[in-house]
């Protein structure tokens, strides 16, 4: 006997005609809510699916980590964004399975159906194969990591004021990030002017010349995906303001306070009380879900190779954009990379392209706008590649931030960004420093990444859901 269903069936929202075409956006992220707000006030009824409630700026979680700004200055509420418009409507909860010949998908105990779907999901850190990492060295995927990150780092610094031993104390000012593209040179940027700055004006006991950051990366130069020149600017920087570069190589094995490097480097073991994780990238978990009821295919990263209109093969009601789609339909066939210029672009493509279905229209082929790439290493200084023109310096920053400011989908948010980024020009002082929550109380946050089981010497963790995956779509 077949199990019983239970639907999901909700009033459609007040000025929405019940047989307007159903889409449902499964992730509020730059993709996801760029959907929605393309399809806004349209003949569509439309549902945003997240297990969290706000979209957040991945981009500048570098600097909630770093105290620069605080939590709410780079999140903004769903509901606030885009559920006010009366035709679309946001749901909390998580989508466990796909029903893609009933146009179907498993939401919170129910079934609920669809007439479009769009995965905009997103992506993930991956400690290739090596789960048992996570706890040791806190990714920066999510508003809680970033914040462990800080946690931990301001938590040394206070234990370091107190310590009367220098070897301790040296331990205690030490930092390792892993991870040599943008996000960690970000961070290790960030993390040494904090300490600097915080040493200089907060603590009585500790001084600069303590303080090390050391960047780890199996690759040759910072910056491997951005122009030659603008990596070795950015190393000169990073080095000068006392950020260590261990290039070159890969790391065997993190445990409590150490970093175990293989390579012919001396010292092979980093002793340092904050290790970061920025190093690699994988799908979520609904990516192979969608692999496995489709059989379309996926790449190494779990990402789903889409068509050229972004569906999947042999169901072109299923489009799949953002972090989660591998799409290759380009001039030169390499991917799109995985940031928010794609993201959004894309959303707005799909959105347009059911639009134009609905009247029978086709769409033009999408063709993506490559606007360059930009990474801030510290303080008023920036490195840029704007389709072949480089800058470094002020002018990279400047332009950093006006890029940054115009991808933030909140006015709000853009008003309160600059502020604190003026006063933190004019002061030097950071203003989100505050130390809260209990010791990694968000590692094993899970919201959609694949599971992968955690190796422990013990049996303290019993849960799963406990030492996997950072919150995704």
């Amino acid at each position: 006997m077949a199990p019983e269903r239970f639907f999901l069936e909700l009033e459609p929202p007040a000025a929405a005609e019940p047989h307007w075409p159903h889409v449902v956006v499964v992730g509020g992220g730059f993709a996801g809510v760029r959907v929605c707000q393309a399809l806004a006030n349209r003949p569509v009824r439309v549902t945003l699916i997240d297990k969290r409630n706000f979209n957040l700026f991945q981009p500048l979680l570098y600097q909630v980590a770093s105290g620069l700004v605080s939590a709410a200055d780079v999140a903004s509420p769903l509901r606030q964004m885009v559920g006010q418009a009366p035709n679309v409507q946001v749901l909390l909860g998580e989508v466990v399975d796909l029903d893609l010949e009933r146009r179907e998908l498993l939401f919170n105990g129910h079934h609920y159906s669809y007439d479009q779907l769009v995965l905009a999901c997103g992506s993930g850190s991956a400690y290739f194969g090596h789960e048992e990492w996570r706890p040791l060295a806190p990714p920066m995927k999510i508003l809680e990591h970033a914040q462990e990150i800080r946690r931990r780092l301001l938590m040394s610094l206070e234990e370091a004021e107190q310590s009367t031993d220098p070897q301790r104390r040296r331990f205690l000012q030490t930092v390792v990030v892993v991870g040599a593209g943008p996000a960690g040179c970000e961070l290790a940027g960030s993390l040494i002017e904090l300490m600097h700055s915080a040493i200089r004006r907060d603590f009585k006991q500790l001084r600069v010349e303590g303080c090390r950051v050391v960047l780890v990366d199996a690759v040759e130069r910072v910056l491997p995906t951005m122009h030659a020149e603008l990596g070795e600017a950015a190393a000169g920087y990073l080095e000068r303001n006392g950020v260590e570069l261990r290039l070159g190589t890969l790391v065997e094995a993190i445990e409590p306070g150490k970093v175990l490097l293989k390579g012919d480097q001396e010292p092979r073991f980093l002793e340092a009380a904050t290790i970061c994780w920025t190093a690699g990238v994988r799908a979520s978990r609904l990516g192979k879900l969608l692999a496995e009821r489709s059989g379309c295919d996926v790449d190494r990263s779990g990402r789903v190779l889409v068509e050229a209109d972004f569906s999947v093969p042999g169901h072109p009601e299923v489009r799949v954009v953002g972090d989660l789609c591998c799409y290759c339909h380009t001039a030169d066939g390499a991917p799109l990379p995985g940031m928010a210029g794609p993201a959004v672009q894309m959303g707005a493509w799909v959105a347009r392209d059911i639009l134009l279905g609905l009247e029978g229209e086709a769409s033009p082929p999408f063709r993506w706008l490559d606007l360059g790439s930009m990474a801030v290493i510290g303080p008023l200084y920036a490195v840029a590649d704007l389709r072949g023109v480089r800058v470094t310096g002020l002018l990279g920053w400047l332009l950093w931030g006006l890029a940054h400011l115009a991808f933030i989908p909140a006015t709000e948010n853009r008003i309160t960004l600059l502020t604190r980024w003026l006063w933190q020009i004019a002061t030097r002082q950071r203003s989100a420093l505050l130390i809260t929550g209990r010791p990694n109380q968000h590692i094993g946050v899970d919201v959609g990444l694949a599971r992968a089981p955690v190796r422990s010497a013990g049996p303290a963790l019993q849960d799963p859901a406990l030492a996997v995956d950072e919150p995704l779509r």
